[in-house]
């Protein structure tokens, strides 16, 4: 298993290392956002560059996280949980979530 709250740590030094950008938050966001274009032009075209692209987004929402102090891998898996216990329904040929988990258990 990969330690997230470390792997942040250690992309957050390597901006550090090499002097990328660590304050301007909406820089990152914009960064992620190419990134995630990217991504999907990669995967349109079909080309072997997919894995990479999606690497980066990674890269660069890990980063973030840590500028941000978030640990990442705690939220991803309160989320994770969050949207097991939410509930779907097909209405009128649309997936629909017709219950929220409330943080309680039924």
């Amino acid at each position: 298993m990969i330690d997230l709250k470390q792997l942040q740590k250690e992309i957050y030094q390597n901006k550090i290392n090499k002097g990328f950008n660590t304050t301007d938050i909406n820089q990152e966001f914009c960064y992620i956002y190419g990134e995630t274009s990217e991504a999907h032009e990669a995967w349109r075209k079909k080309e072997d560059t997919l894995g990479e692209e999606l690497a980066d987004i990674g890269i660069y929402l890990l980063g973030l996280s840590e500028i941000l102090g978030i640990n990442l891998e705690e939220e991803i898996q309160k989320k994770v949980y969050k949207n097991s216990k939410r509930e779907y329904k097909v209405i009128d040929g649309v997936l629909t979530r017709v219950k929220e988990y409330d943080g309680k258990e039924n």
